[in-house]
């Protein structure tokens, strides 16, 4: 079982400890996102206005949208995957096929 790692960070300007089974870069990583989303939001001079309770629901909202974008865009790859080894199953299928009709 891994170590658990606790980690201070930086997230809107204040100060967080965080924690988990990864690593210290993980954690650090998971911060810088939540911090570039965040920069990202308040570029809007509109969202800079709302309330805390206001801007941590857009926060999550556009987290959700992203997590939800992700994993559509895997399913997608996904189905690629598999359209792609059914193609090549195929072609080797049709090759072993005309090498055998060939040493008949």
């Amino acid at each position: 079982m891994n170590m658990k790692n606790n980690l201070e960070v930086i997230i809107d300007k204040k100060r967080y400890t965080i924690g988990g089974y990864v690593s210290e870069d993980y954690l650090q990583k998971t911060a810088t996102f939540i911090n570039a989303k965040i920069a990202e939001l308040q570029a809007d001079e509109s969202y800079r206005h709302l309330d805390k309770d206001l801007k941590a629901v857009l926060l999550n909202i556009n987290l959700a949208d992203e997590y939800f974008k992700l994993l559509e865009e895997k399913e997608e790859l996904l189905r690629q995957i598999e359209e792609k080894n059914l193609e090549i199953f195929t072609l080797k299928h049709d090759l072993a096929g005309k090498s055998a009709e060939r040493n008949a």
